[in-house]
């Protein structure tokens, strides 16, 4: 027809497979996708306390095995404070998590599940406390760390001398007396806390608290 305009090149072909897609240079590799995410995939913590429990207490070993592997190495440092000697203190917590298998049941739910076994745990102890025979020297437990600028033997003498006498000085308090001592200056717990956990009022908890102080202030002598 008449003022069509003559084609200056091939006409238009499908593009083969080796053909470059238009916008892309030939030989070029592929856009690349989305970049992965680099955050790492974070573990499941697996089920809390309060669903372990109930498990638990519907006869399920295998949740309460999962307690035990989670809370015994905290409480096995916890029974060490207090009463001192390393295997002693196992077998308290051995003893507690039995306890606490049988009355899971009794368990209602009104304080976390690792405040209820701590409070086993502590009375417990406070029992072991009670029988012992007053002034009983106590075994080097690890509870007090020697500190970390200490690194002549010079020093690392004294620090150990230190932490002796402090155990010595801790078998002169009485069960009550190291208990509510050592939950509130090793444990950091409020004076309400101890005072439910050890059946006594906040003001006796003071009370001794403050004695064990002074003794332990006037037994250390220099190292106080």
């Amino acid at each position: 027809m008449a003022g069509d305009p003559t084609p200056t090149g091939p006409p238009d072909e499908a593009a083969g497979p080796g053909d470059a897609l238009p916008g892309a240079t030939a030989g070029a590799p592929p856009a690349p996708g989305p970049a992965p995410d680099p955050t790492p995939a974070v573990a499941s913590p697996g089920p809390d306390d309060a669903l372990l429990a109930v498990r638990a207490a519907e006869g399920d070993e295998e949740a309460f095995a999962v307690l035990v592997r989670r809370h015994a190495p905290g409480l096995v440092r916890l029974a060490t404070r207090l009463v001192g000697n390393g295997p002693e203190a196992e077998d308290t917590v051995q003893e507690a998590f039995i306890s606490a298998w049988r009355t899971l049941p009794e368990f209602r739910g009104h304080a976390s599940f690792s405040t209820w076994l701590y409070r086993i745990v502590t009375n417990r102890c406070l029992n072991v406390l009670r029988a012992r025979k007053p002034q009983e020297p106590l075994e080097a437990a690890g509870a007090v760390a020697a500190p970390e600028h200490t690194v002549s033997p010079g020093r690392i003498a004294e620090a150990r001398a230190a932490v002796s006498e402090l155990h010595e000085a801790l078998g002169g308090l009485s069960a009550e007396q190291r208990t509510c001592w050592v939950l509130r200056e090793w444990d950091g717990q409020s004076y309400a806390f101890i005072a439910e956990t050890v059946g006594i009022s906040q003001q006796a908890v003071r009370a001794r608290v403050f004695r064990a102080r002074r003794h332990l202030t006037n037994a250390l002598g220099a190292w106080r």
